[in-house]
Protein backbone atom coordinates (compact mmCIF):
# COMPACT_ATOMS: atom_id res chain seq x y z
CA UNK A 1 0.00 0.00 0.00
CA UNK A 2 1.47 3.24 -0.70
CA UNK A 3 1.35 5.93 1.70
CA UNK A 4 1.26 10.23 1.10
CA UNK A 5 3.69 12.23 2.20
CA UNK A 6 1.40 14.48 4.11
CA UNK A 7 0.20 11.01 6.14
CA UNK A 8 3.42 10.23 7.03
CA UNK A 9 4.24 13.95 8.22
CA UNK A 10 0.90 14.14 10.06
CA UNK A 11 2.09 10.68 11.74
CA UNK A 12 4.73 12.47 12.53
CA UNK A 13 2.96 15.09 14.03
CA UNK A 14 1.16 12.78 15.87
CA UNK A 15 4.59 11.10 17.36
CA UNK A 16 5.27 14.47 18.66
CA UNK A 17 1.94 14.96 20.66
CA UNK A 18 2.29 11.25 22.10
CA UNK A 19 2.09 12.24 25.70
CA UNK A 20 -1.47 14.36 25.05
CA UNK A 21 -2.87 11.65 23.58
CA UNK A 22 -3.23 8.66 26.10
CA UNK A 23 -6.97 8.02 26.74
CA UNK A 24 -8.29 10.46 24.38
CA UNK A 25 -10.86 9.99 21.66
CA UNK A 26 -9.19 10.56 18.44
CA UNK A 27 -10.87 10.39 14.63
CA UNK A 28 -9.31 9.68 11.32
CA UNK A 29 -10.95 11.40 8.52
CA UNK A 30 -10.73 9.95 4.92
CA UNK A 31 -8.43 7.86 7.05
CA UNK A 32 -6.93 5.28 3.68
CA UNK A 33 -4.54 2.93 4.91
CA UNK A 34 -4.69 4.92 8.26
CA UNK A 35 -1.42 5.83 9.21
CA UNK A 36 -1.93 8.79 11.18
CA UNK A 37 -4.66 7.03 13.12
CA UNK A 38 -2.49 3.62 13.59
CA UNK A 39 0.06 5.96 15.72
CA UNK A 40 -2.75 7.18 17.27
CA UNK A 41 -3.84 4.37 18.72
CA UNK A 42 -0.34 3.26 19.53
CA UNK A 43 0.34 6.28 21.50
CA UNK A 44 -2.78 4.98 23.67
CA UNK A 45 -5.65 7.12 21.92
CA UNK A 46 -9.40 5.83 21.43
CA UNK A 47 -9.06 6.15 17.45
CA UNK A 48 -12.07 5.77 15.26
CA UNK A 49 -11.30 5.54 11.55
CA UNK A 50 -13.62 6.70 9.16
CA UNK A 51 -13.77 6.30 5.21
CA UNK A 52 -16.24 6.78 2.84
CA UNK A 53 -19.13 5.01 3.37
CA UNK A 54 -19.84 4.30 -1.08
CA UNK A 55 -16.12 2.55 -0.71
CA UNK A 56 -16.00 -0.31 1.34
CA UNK A 57 -12.73 -1.10 0.51
CA UNK A 58 -11.32 2.03 2.00
CA UNK A 59 -12.92 0.16 5.50
CA UNK A 60 -11.54 -2.62 4.51
CA UNK A 61 -7.61 -1.15 4.15
CA UNK A 62 -8.10 0.45 7.77
CA UNK A 63 -8.91 -2.55 9.40
CA UNK A 64 -6.41 -4.15 7.94
CA UNK A 65 -3.82 -1.60 9.03
CA UNK A 66 -4.89 -1.90 12.49
CA UNK A 67 -4.64 -5.81 12.03
CA UNK A 68 -1.10 -5.50 10.41
CA UNK A 69 -0.34 -3.28 13.65
CA UNK A 70 -2.02 -5.39 16.34
CA UNK A 71 -4.33 -2.58 17.21
CA UNK A 72 -8.02 -4.68 17.60
CA UNK A 73 -9.73 -1.88 19.95
CA UNK A 74 -9.81 0.73 16.72
CA UNK A 75 -13.37 1.04 15.18
CA UNK A 76 -13.83 1.99 11.59
CA UNK A 77 -17.02 3.52 10.47
CA UNK A 78 -18.31 4.51 7.02
CA UNK A 79 -18.24 8.38 6.62
CA UNK A 80 -19.07 10.17 3.64
CA UNK A 81 -17.67 13.90 3.68
CA UNK A 82 -20.82 16.96 3.48
CA UNK A 83 -23.29 13.79 5.18
CA UNK A 84 -24.61 14.35 8.29
CA UNK A 85 -25.49 10.92 8.97
CA UNK A 86 -26.44 8.87 11.92
CA UNK A 87 -23.00 7.31 12.37
CA UNK A 88 -21.26 10.76 12.73
CA UNK A 89 -24.28 12.42 15.04
CA UNK A 90 -23.49 9.20 17.08
CA UNK A 91 -19.98 9.64 17.27
CA UNK A 92 -18.17 9.95 20.91
CA UNK A 93 -16.83 13.72 21.73
CA UNK A 94 -13.59 14.30 20.56
CA UNK A 95 -9.99 15.89 21.18
CA UNK A 96 -8.66 15.41 18.00
CA UNK A 97 -9.95 15.22 14.41
CA UNK A 98 -7.15 14.36 11.66
CA UNK A 99 -6.89 14.32 8.13
CA UNK A 100 -4.18 14.01 5.37
CA UNK A 101 -4.29 14.93 2.38
CA UNK A 102 -7.74 15.47 2.27
CA UNK A 103 -7.71 18.54 0.22
CA UNK A 104 -6.88 16.78 -2.88
CA UNK A 105 -9.76 17.86 -5.71
CA UNK A 106 -11.04 21.71 -5.04
CA UNK A 107 -15.11 20.04 -5.71
CA UNK A 108 -14.34 17.99 -2.18
CA UNK A 109 -13.02 20.90 -0.15
CA UNK A 110 -16.57 22.29 1.13
CA UNK A 111 -17.98 18.70 1.72
CA UNK A 112 -14.78 18.13 4.43
CA UNK A 113 -15.02 21.67 5.92
CA UNK A 114 -19.14 20.76 6.15
CA UNK A 115 -18.00 17.23 7.98
CA UNK A 116 -15.16 19.68 10.00
CA UNK A 117 -17.56 22.12 11.00
CA UNK A 118 -19.98 19.62 12.18
CA UNK A 119 -17.24 17.77 14.59
CA UNK A 120 -16.05 21.18 16.18
CA UNK A 121 -19.37 22.22 16.94
CA UNK A 122 -20.14 19.12 18.18
CA UNK A 123 -16.95 19.24 19.80
CA UNK A 124 -15.91 22.67 20.58
CA UNK A 125 -12.69 22.37 21.77
CA UNK A 126 -11.73 20.09 19.73
CA UNK A 127 -8.92 20.44 17.35
CA UNK A 128 -8.41 19.48 13.77
CA UNK A 129 -4.54 18.28 12.34
CA UNK A 130 -4.44 18.62 8.71
CA UNK A 131 -1.48 18.24 6.33
CA UNK A 132 -2.07 18.17 2.76
CA UNK A 133 0.56 18.46 -0.59
CA UNK A 134 0.29 21.64 -1.95
CA UNK A 135 -1.21 20.78 -6.06
CA UNK A 136 -1.75 24.24 -7.31
CA UNK A 137 -1.44 27.65 -5.66
CA UNK A 138 -4.43 28.96 -6.88
CA UNK A 139 -6.95 26.87 -4.91
CA UNK A 140 -7.70 27.89 -1.07
CA UNK A 141 -10.32 27.20 1.45
CA UNK A 142 -10.16 30.58 3.29
CA UNK A 143 -13.30 31.70 1.76
CA UNK A 144 -14.52 28.37 3.41
CA UNK A 145 -12.92 28.71 6.62
CA UNK A 146 -14.94 32.34 6.66
CA UNK A 147 -18.28 30.47 5.88
CA UNK A 148 -18.59 28.28 8.07
CA UNK A 149 -16.76 30.19 10.88
CA UNK A 150 -13.31 28.44 11.54
CA UNK A 151 -10.07 29.61 11.93
CA UNK A 152 -6.59 27.76 11.47
CA UNK A 153 -3.28 28.42 12.47
CA UNK A 154 -0.62 26.80 10.13
CA UNK A 155 2.10 24.64 11.60
CA UNK A 156 5.85 24.85 10.55
CA UNK A 157 6.81 21.39 10.05
CA UNK A 158 10.74 22.05 11.21
CA UNK A 159 9.01 22.96 14.58
CA UNK A 160 8.56 18.83 14.99
CA UNK A 161 11.51 17.94 13.24
CA UNK A 162 9.36 16.97 9.76
CA UNK A 163 12.22 17.90 7.50
CA UNK A 164 10.88 18.27 3.98
CA UNK A 165 13.32 16.64 1.76
CA UNK A 166 13.48 13.59 4.33
CA UNK A 167 10.07 13.16 5.34
CA UNK A 168 10.19 10.01 8.08
CA UNK A 169 13.87 9.81 7.61
CA UNK A 170 13.86 8.42 3.95
CA UNK A 171 13.67 10.52 0.58
CA UNK A 172 10.61 10.08 -1.22
CA UNK A 173 10.24 10.40 -5.00
CA UNK A 174 9.44 13.73 -6.42
CA UNK A 175 9.11 17.00 -5.30
CA UNK A 176 5.99 17.23 -2.05
CA UNK A 177 5.65 20.38 -1.12
CA UNK A 178 3.31 19.55 2.63
CA UNK A 179 1.14 21.88 4.21
CA UNK A 180 0.33 21.26 8.12
CA UNK A 181 -2.58 23.28 9.16
CA UNK A 182 -4.77 23.10 12.42
CA UNK A 183 -8.38 23.94 12.53
CA UNK A 184 -10.28 25.42 15.15
CA UNK A 185 -13.84 26.88 15.21
CA UNK A 186 -13.60 30.63 15.35
CA UNK A 187 -13.92 32.44 18.44
CA UNK A 188 -15.00 36.14 18.53
CA UNK A 189 -11.37 37.33 19.07
CA UNK A 190 -11.00 35.88 15.43
CA UNK A 191 -13.84 37.86 13.99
Amino acid sequence: MYVWPSAVVLAQYVWTKRLDLKDIAVLELGAGVSLPGVVAAKCGAKVILSDNANTPLCQHNCKRSCEANGLHDVVTLPLTWGEISADLVLLPPLQVILGSDLFYEPEDFEDILVTVAFLLRKNPSAQFWTTYQERSADWTIEALLRKWKMTCVNIDLESFDANKSELAGSSLPGSHNIQMMMMMLRTDEDT
